[in-house]
């Protein structure tokens, strides 16, 4: 019954335990991090104090307690490995004698719980006492349980010491699943035989590291020698993915190499071969001196000396001696034979050569080979694993992606030549490019500093993949084979919507008409990423420099790389703000709550770009209208909007659908993001002005053909045109806005 209340009490204990999960990211420890506990030195993953322990497995926090380091609270640690185990003292179990004639069935236990540690396959149980069973066995609720022990007979000490096989000590191999961590161990008099109290009043049960313990019948029978504890090798690991699951969230420092833990889950770290030190740290393993290391050393000898070389060493002779492969001494060269000079010629001379040619053979073999073995590091490295797995993943969308080579990218660009340069931003270097097919592309180099921008570079590419909209750039493909990726896109000609409104490049002769379509293009294609796109997009980076426009003046929106796929479950996503400023949405910035409403903000801004032909940050303007914004909104109030718009724009027949567009590009820019229109109620509106547009040119052709009747009253007989007036003073033409509008 007591054995039935401590299963119960076990199970309880069991089901309120919770799991931690593993902190993702190459965590390191703090440098003020405590470093020893007594004379026993802690090594990270393993550590006393919050931040200096690897997190998210509480089973690697060390108490430092009586001057000695435990784990799990009361379990003493001996000493750590870095490849996996720990080495620690557990308590035994013992039952003693309460009937002296043998006739006692009671059973004494203990319990042992790991959490996320794991006993080690070189345990082993074992049992010491006459008569005794002894049982060792896990526990657990939902999984498969398991139980072995062993039984050990005698009705006088035995003669021989060192043998524990079933005589007075027995003992058994521990070979448990690794994801057991709960325990149950001990023994009971087997009732019914001969009395052996005399010289053995207790049995004894525990858990023992292989080749820890030598029974001595003369000793341990009567009280265990007094030892109450035994070393036990327990198993660790990092997290619960293998080495190729945890890709770069791996912790394993230079010099050092991951492999997938024995236990079935998590992964370990040792440093490579020539190294020593602590893999777990960024900087852990060191270059062995073996020529001077007392624990590593050389294998020099006779008159070699050694030479130490970085992850290995050498043996060097004098002068006048070869080095002997076999013993690694030094052996005296033998003379040469002399032959004629002719031989001596030609046999140089052929040797020579085949030398030459040798050294050549290998040299190309060993340069190709490192640089096959150097771009498959870069195509992992860039994220080839991962984008092979998200594209197998998206479906059939993404087969029109094709994947360029180092060679054919180098080819394409002249080396990188600085002359086909097209652009260069905050996510990278745009070149342009000639295919071997002749055609023309666009080849951007992505700037690469850490794994989040591998990501977004990934993005990009699955992102523009999935993307058929004739406003949107098209990706070609990418290679992965080169230090930082690149990006392959259809080659636009006609440069950027910056450089026709602000560059040199251009003569800026964009018309009305032009602006009015390439604004409703950009809109449209904004609407169609939020509203219409398999997963809706957030641009995030929307400008006149990531506008591109053909041969006929046809907008294009390009660069993708800070963009956000919004989960259909959400309407926004907190980020890390990017962006261009000038262009940012300022609640945006200031909360990092990003939704389709900063898009809106930062096309505003570019509507207001084409209306007044100037930059959307200039610090040539007034301390309170360096921004566009700030200028549109004075003269929006100050009645002068027309002295703000670029003058290849505004006519006398076109002011009512400046005004409106305007009003639009206000709307847009409001402060509050839910006071702002969604994006495809900005492209209704604006498309509804191109009918005005054409109306007001119809009109224009009409007057001129019918000046007399116009002047009249036949104006104010058109019912969707408002009244016009003439104001002598500021010399323009004035409308009434209507009410609302």
């Amino acid at each position: 019954m007591k054995l039935q209340g401590l299963f119960l009490v076990v199970v309880v204990v069991i089901f309120f335990l919770s799991y931690t999960v593993l902190v993702k990211g190459q965590h390191q420890p703090r440098k003020d991090c405590q470093t020893k506990c007594g004379n026993v030195t802690i090594e990270y993953p393993f550590g006393i104090s919050s931040g200096c322990h690897y997190p998210g497995n509480e089973s690697f926090s060390i108490i430092c307690k009586e001057d000695k380091p435990h784990v799990l609270r009361d379990i003493e640690v001996k000493n750590f490995n870095h490849s996996g185990q720990l080495r620690v003292l557990l308590n035994r179990s013992s039952v003693c004698h309460s009937d002296k004639q043998g006739n006692e069935t009671e059973f004494g236990y203990s319990n042992l719980t790991l959490d996320n540690l794991s006993l080690s396959a070189n345990n082993k149980f074992t049992v010491v006492g006459c008569n005794v069973l002894g049982l060792v066995g896990t526990f657990d609720i939902i999984k498969q349980n398991y139980t072995t022990g062993c039984v050990s007979l005698c009705d006088q000490p035995p003669l021989e010491n060192g043998n524990c096989e079933g005589v007075g000590c027995c003992r058994t191999q521990v070979s448990f699943p690794s994801d057991r961590n709960t325990f149950l161990f001990g023994s009971a008099h087997v009732p019914g035989l001969p009395s052996v109290y005399n010289f053995n009043p207790c049995a004894y049960s525990f858990l023992v590291e292989d080749g820890m313990f030598d029974f001595s019948s003369s000793e341990d029978l009567k009280n265990l020698r007094n030892v109450t504890q035994f070393p036990v090798s327990l198993d660790w690991s990092i997290g619960n993915q293998t080495c190729e699951q945890a890709g770069s969230t791996r912790i394993c420092g230079g010099n050092s190499t991951c492999f997938d833990s024995t236990r079935g889950k998590g992964y370990n770290c040792k440093c490579n071969k020539g190294f020593d030190g602590n893999p777990y740290l960024s900087d852990g393993c060191q270059d062995i001196d073996e020529c001077t290391s007392t624990i590593h050393t050389h294998n020099c000898s006779g008159s070699s000396t050694c030479q130490n070389k970085v992850g290995h060493f050498l043996c060097v002779c004098p002068s006048g001696y070869d080095l002997n492969a076999t013993s690694n001494g030094c052996v005296i060269k033998e003379k040469p034979v002399y032959f004629g000079w002719t031989q001596i010629f030609l046999g140089t001379t052929i040797g020579f050569l085949l030398v030459l040619l040798g050294v050549s053979f290998i040299k190309h073999r060993l340069r190709r080979r490192k640089y096959t073995e150097l771009r498959q590091q870069f195509f992992e490295k860039n994220g080839g694993v991962m984008l092979r797995e998200r594209l197998s993943r998206a479906g059939s969308s993404n087969v029109d992606v094709k994947i360029f080579t180092e060679e054919c990218m180098k080819t394409s660009t002249n080396g990188y030549d600085k002359s086909r340069i097209l652009g260069e931003g905050g996510q990278g270097t745009v070149y342009k490019g000639t295919l071997p097919d002749n055609s023309i592309v666009a080849i951007k180099k992505a700037r690469l500093g850490d794994n989040s921008q591998v990501e977004q570079f990934i993005r990009e590419v699955l992102m523009l993949s999935q993307i058929n909209h004739r406003n949107v750039v098209k990706i070609l493909g990418c290679c992965l084979e080169t230090e930082v990726p690149l990006l392959v896109y259809e080659f636009i000609t006609n440069g950027t919507l910056f450089d026709h409104l602000h560059g040199s490049m251009f003569d800026s002769s964009l018309t009305w008409e032009h602006r009015l379509r390439i604004a409703i293009e950009v809109a449209g294609t904004l609407a169609y990423l939020h509203s219409s796109a398999s997963i809706p997009i957030i641009h995030r980076d929307v400008k006149t420099a990531n506008i591109l426009l053909n041969e006929n003046l046809t907008a294009k929106v390009a660069d993708f790389g800070a963009s956000r796929l919004i989960p259909m479950d959400k309407e926004q996503l907190t980020t890390m703000v990017q962006g261009t400023l000038g262009y940012l949405d300022p609640e945006y910035y200031t909360t990092g709550l990003l939704n389709e409403k900063s898009d809106v903000y930062s096309f505003g801004v570019v509507l207001m770009e084409l209306l007044s032909g100037q930059k959307a940050l200039c610090f040539e303007r007034l301390e309170t209208s360096k921004h566009i914004v700030s200028y549109f909104v004075a003269a929006m109030k100050e009645d002068r909007l027309h002295e703000i718009i670029d003058s290849q724009v505004m006519n006398e027949y076109n002011q009512r659908e400046i005004h409106e567009a305007a009003r639009i590009a206000l709307e847009c820019t409001r402060l509050v993001g839910e006071e702002r229109p969604r994006m495809k109620e900005v492209a209704a509106e604006l498309e509804a002005l191109t009918v005005k547009t054409t109306k007001h040119k119809w009109l224009n052709q009409y007057s001129e053909d019918n000046e007399q009747l116009l002047s009249g009253h036949i104006l104010s007989a058109q019912g969707d045109i408002s009244s016009r007036g003439y104001d002598s003073i500021m010399n323009v033409a004035r409308f009434d806005i209507e009410a609302g509008r």
